[in-house]
C-alpha cells in the first residue's frame, strides 16, 4: 500500500485551522470542525503517513466544500478546509492522485 507524507505547507495550514478551532472554542463560539476533520487535521499537523485511500477522501472532501474555502471571518466552512490542508492540501491530494495513475 502506498503511503504520502503531507508536505510542510499542508502541516502548516491544519496547524493554522486547529489554532482557530480552539480560539473559536475559547471564545465561546461553537466547535468546527467534525471528529474526522480535527483527526485529519492532527494527522497532517503531524505529518504522519497519509495513505492513497485516505487521499482520495480527502479529495473529495475538497471537492464537495470548495465554495467554504474563503469564509470570511473565519466560518466553520473555512476552519474546516484549513483542518483538511487547505488549498496546499487540495493541490496535494490532486498531484498524488494525477501521478498514481
Amino acid at each position: 500500500m502506498s503511503t504520502f507524507i503531507p508536505p510542510r505547507e499542508v502541516a502548516k495550514f491544519a496547524k493554522y485551522g486547529l489554532q482557530i478551532r480552539k480560539k473559536m472554542i475559547e471564545a465561546g463560539f461553537r466547535s468546527c470542525g467534525t471528529p474526522v476533520g480535527v483527526k485529519r487535521a492532527n494527522q497532517l499537523a503531524s505529518r504522519d503517513k497519509v495513505s492513497l485511500q485516505t487521499i482520495k477522501r480527502m479529495k473529495a472532501f475538497f471537492d464537495r466544500h470548495y465554495k467554504n474555502r474563503k469564509s470570511m471571518p473565519p466560518k466553520c466552512g473555512f476552519v474546516a478546509w484549513l483542518l483538511w490542508g487547505g488549498d496546499p492540501g487540495y493541490k496535494w491530494c490532486c498531484d498524488v492522485i494525477e501521478s498514481q495513475r
